[in-house]
């Protein structure tokens, strides 16, 4: 068994994918658009106009899978009450994962010594999801 998170966009999926292929190092595994879906048409689970957005996409950051959709497609999205959390190998490698997931986005706790981490830090990136950073300790 195993529970993995899914993050709905809400039309910004394709942009977020690229942002953390970038910022994070994620690898597109897997990725479907509601065009593609071979059920089109039969239930509504299509959006309005919703053609070349992501009904359904996987990827990969280290060794998570994380699944994504646009969802309903409304340009709302929410992601309150969870956080992501990043380990990382060492304090640059914090440094720069923090700054590329910030890029946009907020910090909401700079990366500083703690007492479980030599660096842990807080952002929000620019579509709204939290991120814990930290180097493992």
């Amino acid at each position: 068994m195993q529970i993995q998170p899914y993050l709905f966009f809400d039309g910004r999926c394709e942009e977020a994918l690229d942002f953390y292929k970038s910022a994070a190092g994620a690898k597109i595994e897997m990725l479907m658009r509601y065009k593609e879906n071979p059920e089109r048409g039969q239930g509504g689970m299509e959006p309005p106009g919703a053609d070349d957005k992501v009904m359904h996409a996987a990827f990969k950051i280290g060794d998570t899978m994380i699944l994504a959709s646009d969802g309903m497609c409304a340009g709302k999205p929410k992601f309150d009450g969870f956080s992501l959390a990043l380990s990382v190998k060492d304090e640059a490698e914090a440094d720069k994962k923090f700054a590329a997931l910030g890029k946009g986005g907020q910090v909401n706790m700079p990366l500083a010594k703690t007492f479980f981490s030599p660096k842990f830090g807080m952002v929000q990136d620019k579509f709204g999801v939290n991120w814990m950073v930290m180097v493992e300790a």
